[in-house]
């Protein structure tokens, strides 16, 4: 379920999940370079050739049962948990702040987290807030009124039937083009409306019975909340149906689909677009990106069979279903309880502090963001992570010569695409400017919509003007990183640049084993089955001989057939079409990384061993301890269905079986389960 606007851009991987290292605590009296690998997380009565994942974690595994108030649990998690802690401080800080100028940024993420956090008022409102939102709806009277509405709603983050953004043009990446994507749906994904096993059909019963639920919360009668949320799912289900799948969404070029307005109109002719695009800002546009023209089919179909009540009623639970996280508990409670517990397994609420803060940082990120880099991000970790990517570059491009698979002039591009590549470390040049962005504390949920106008209209104004490549996708505190194929650029915001992902006091192989691997992964978005798509410049171009082309799909097939053999729960297994790309990233990124390791070595002494194991040992044990976790059974199931990732005992034994280098490192022979012939074994980067 999305509860804000999707500003999607296309194959931008955001992709590290819940990666992360270990615990930086050290013991008394160890090696200083022994900080970062804790050996009393690993399970030695397990065979690192038998499951490498459980020999590494099993310990850990069986030590840190999942917290009442989460779906998992794992290393990112930890440090997830200290990174709030400082977060919070900062928020607790601004909110006591009696004399905060006005219109400062320290009075806007004061206010608004005081706001969140006034659990008080917020349970007097109840559904109050949303009073002035659905008389407008209650209004409307014609079609023409429903565009209209469904415009108005996009722009204060409400993503009502589809959703409507500005982006790059894939194919002109210098240029902003308005773009239409499919949406409309309060599932989590089309298949949850289309398939028929039993667990899809029970989860269909609760969804009726949440939609009934919050009908009711908003003053309707039994009768109406049966017959509103019937509606409901029907609108959604035909949605669905007409939907891309999330396989075929990771194809760009079925998303490129630019028509010109007229030929925009004449296939939806009943939908007055230039309504639309009038009441969000849009003027004077010639073409537009159709991402899905079926599902726009579909829209233009219902708009001529669901009458005009029906709307109001789909806008109506599409106005309370993505607001209702910010109401009163009885709102807020109701909402955990679907999309918390029966979806995700999580059987308590996080603490309201929590949610305020993500609230906060998702509204005001760069003014949250600017003060935890002062405070908390260390320079130099900056300056050796940015070493560390410039070692990784040369890696790949070593590596790359050596694919007797590419062809000379394929080889060159791919040189060119490394040599283009963007870094962005820690936090953007230039800050946001939130000076005509209001935050008052009149209401929280007010706040909000106030924030996603801000966000539209700054979303909106980028039309005619060049691509701004200082953007950042995500916020500086982000425990997170990703590649961006339209800008050719990685990204490593400053909460992942800290222990535990990246720690100085380590040796090279933990940080090259998890940082190293995060920049390879990063690096290798851009030739994934994805990335590949995209030239130097950022368009989807292709920039491949037809018989590289096709050497290439052979080999990431071969990733295909491996994880879809990967049963992870109740005879559910992964979907290796579906993981392709984070699979790809994931053998790429650690093969580079490991020679990069490698290379940093020459010349040097030959590193003694740490705890017993050697530099190599602990390079693929800092891999699969990055991977470590536990998750809800309801998670992973949802996770199996929807998510472009793995879960994290498949990533962390997944490219190992691939790669020599640990077969060697761990003497792995035929006959052990983590062998794989030869002729299975994928070798791709």
């Amino acid at each position: 379920m999305n509860k804000q606007i999707i500003h999607f851009s296309v194959a931008i991987t955001t992709t590290l999940a819940f990666i992360s290292c270990q615990s930086d605590v050290k013991k008394e009296n160890a090696p200083v370079l022994s900080a970062g690998f804790d050996i009393e997380n690993m399970d030695k009565t397990i065979k690192p050739a038998e499951d490498f994942y459980q020999f590494v974690n099993g310990n850990w595994l069986k030590n840190n049962p999942i917290p009442e108030s989460e779906s998992r649990w794992g290393s990112f998690n930890e440090l997830h948990e200290k990174n709030t802690v400082k977060l919070r401080s900062i928020l607790e800080e601004a909110a006591s702040e009696k004399n905060a100028p006005a219109g400062s940024n320290k009075q806007k993420i004061g206010d608004f987290y005081s706001m969140a956090m006034d659990s008080v008022k917020l349970n007097k409102d109840g559904a109050a807030p949303l009073k002035e939102e659905l008389e407008i709806i209650e209004k409307i009277k014609t079609k023409d009124d429903v565009i209209k509405e469904i415009a108005h709603l996009h722009s204060i983050g409400i993503s009502a039937l589809f959703i409507g953004y500005v982006g790059q043009d894939p194919k002109i990446s210098t240029l902003y083009i308005p773009q239409l994507y499919q949406g409309g749906i309060g599932l989590p994904d089309r298949d949850y409306y289309t398939n028929t096993d039993k667990r899809t059909l029970d989860i269909q019963k609760a969804y009726m019975e949440h939609l009934e639920n919050m009908f009711k919360l908003l003053g309707d009668k039994e009768g109406a909340a049966k017959k509103n949320a019937k509606t409901v799912f029907n609108i959604e289900a035909n949605l669905a149906k007409a939907s891309m799948t999330n396989v075929e969404l990771r194809d760009p070029e079925k998303q490129y689909n630019k028509k010109t307005y007229q030929e925009l109109a004449a296939i939806t002719p009943n939908i007055n677009w230039m309504t639309y695009l009038t009441a969000v800002g849009v003027k004077e546009i010639t073409d537009v990106i159709v991402c899905q023209p079926a599902f726009f089919t579909e829209v233009y179909h219902s708009f001529d069979k669901v009458p005009v009540q029906d709307w109001k009623t789909y806008l109506r639970w599409t106005l309370v279903d993505q607001t209702s996280d910010k109401l009163s508990d009885d709102f807020v409670n109701e909402d955990f309880k679907f999309n918390g517990t029966i979806i995700e397994g999580t059987p308590t609420l996080k603490s309201r502090w929590k949610r305020a803060l993500k609230a906060t940082d998702e509204s005001l990120g760069d003014a949250l963001g600017q003060v935890f880099v002062e405070k908390h991000f260390s320079e130099e970790s900056k300056k050796r992570v940015a070493q560390m990517v410039e070692n990784l570059i040369t890696a790949y491009k070593e590596r790359i010569n050596t694919r007797d698979w590419m062809s000379a002039e394929t080889k060159k591009q791919a040189f060119a695409k490394l040599d283009k590549v963007m870094k962005k470390f820690g936090y953007p040049d230039k800050w946001k400017d939130y000076s005509t962005l209001d935050i008052k504390k009149d209401s929280y949920i007010q706040n909000c919509m106030r924030a996603n106008n801000y966000a539209f209209r700054e979303m909106i104004n980028k039309l005619g003007k060049p691509v701004d490549r200082t953007e950042w996708g995500m916020t500086a505190p982000t425990i997170n990183a990703y590649y961006n194929p339209s800008m050719n650029e990685i990204v490593f915001p400053a909460g992942i640049m800290q222990p535990v992902f990246f720690n100085p006091d380590a040796d090279d192989a933990v940080n090259y084993g998890c940082m190293g691997a995060i920049i390879g992964h990063e690096l290798t978005h851009g030739f994934d089955d994805q990335g590949a798509q995209f030239d130097a410049d950022g368009n989807l171009k292709n920039w491949w001989t037809e018989e590289d082309l096709a050497k290439f799909k052979e080999k990431t097939a071969m990733l295909i057939k491996q994880f879809n053999e990967y049963e992870a729960i109740d005879g559910m297994h992964v979907k290796g079409e579906l993981t392709l790309g984070e699979n790809i990233a994931d053998l790429g990124g650690l093969t580079i990384a490991y020679y990069a390791l490698k290379k940093s070595m020459e010349g040097k002494p030959a590193p003694e061993k740490i705890d017993g194991f050697t530099v190599e040992q602990r390079f693929f044990m800092s891999w699969a301890q990055g991977w470590r976790g536990n998750m809800r059974p309801e998670y992973l199931k949802n996770m199996l269905q929807t998510n472009p990732h793995s879960p994290g005992n498949f990533r962390g034994n997944g490219p190992l079986t691939n790669m020599p280098e640990f077969y060697e490192a761990f003497g792995v022979k035929e006959g052990d389960k983590m062998y794989r012939p030869k002729e299975q074994r994928a070798e791709i980067w």
